[in-house]
């Protein structure tokens, strides 16, 4: 059986990409949506075309996730693609931040997403796909955002050395490194829209492209997906600094 799975699908991107990739997946058999809550889940499945299967699940939480690889065992999936979309942010200077709020950054961004990763990986062939939602914030440090920023670094940098590794087994693994996108994160990151600066709300893209320029470039298997000229511009900025850099070395 063919499948393909999204972590954070019950909103934001990881529903977009279900709704996508809905439409464009060849040869999948089921797309299993995971996520916290199962009636966003359940309401987007009634609209797919493809076999839809609901998992609640918190991956923060280490029983569940041991939970979900006995189900993989138990199926012996083929994973076509794997779509790490959950995640989680909170604005605010370090010293203010709750250690609820940099503990869920670090479990979910970070050790969710790897440990998710870990688990699909011996389920997928030559041809399969990871793709790992990173973000521009990934490129450079931000202050008044800085555990959430770094933890996006790490998802970055662990995605592109991830690539290097599976090359070899036909794998592709892109990281997504949006800008800023109108998404219900930014309303749980910052509580309230209108506290974006202006630079933030210039930039925003939708999420519509942030997604097809993510399937489009996961399937020419790039490493890396930027939707939106002014990310693009950083991001190539901070390439060349590190060549630069390297030389020195």
């Amino acid at each position: 059986m063919n499948i393909a799975i999204i972590t954070g699908a019950s909103s934001g991107m990881g529903m977009e990409f279900a709704r996508q990739l809905d439409r464009k997946l060849r040869k999948t058999d089921e797309i299993w949506l995971l996520a916290r809550r199962r009636e966003p889940m359940e309401e987007l499945a009634r609209f797919m075309k493809t076999k839809t299967r609901a998992i609640v699940i918190d991956m923060a939480n280490e029983k569940e996730m041991a939970q979900f690889e006995e189900v993989l065992a138990i199926t012996k999936p083929k994973i076509t693609i794997l779509v790490n979309c959950a995640g989680v942010g909170t604005h605010g200077a370090f010293d203010n931040l709750s250690s609820e709020n940099m503990s869920a950054m670090i479990r979910l961004n970070i050790m969710a997403l790897t440990t998710m990763t870990k688990l699909c990986l011996p389920y997928m062939r030559r041809g399969s796909r990871i793709v790992q939602f990173a973000s521009g914030a990934a490129f450079v440090p931000q202050a008044a955002f800085a555990v959430y920023a770094a933890s996006k670094s790490y998802v970055y940098s662990f995605s592109r050395a991830l690539g290097t590794e599976l090359s070899g087994r036909g794998i592709s693994v892109t990281a997504v490194c949006p800008g800023p996108v109108n998404t219900p994160f930014l309303e749980h990151a910052y509580g309230d829209k209108t506290r974006l600066n202006r630079l933030k709300k210039l930039t925003m893209v939708k999420t519509e492209c942030v997604v097809s320029k993510a399937i489009e470039d996961c399937k020419m298997g790039k490493s890396v997906s930027i939707c939106g000229l002014p990310v693009k511009i950083l991001y190539l900025a901070t390439q060349s600094i590190q060549n630069v850099l390297q030389k020195f070395a």
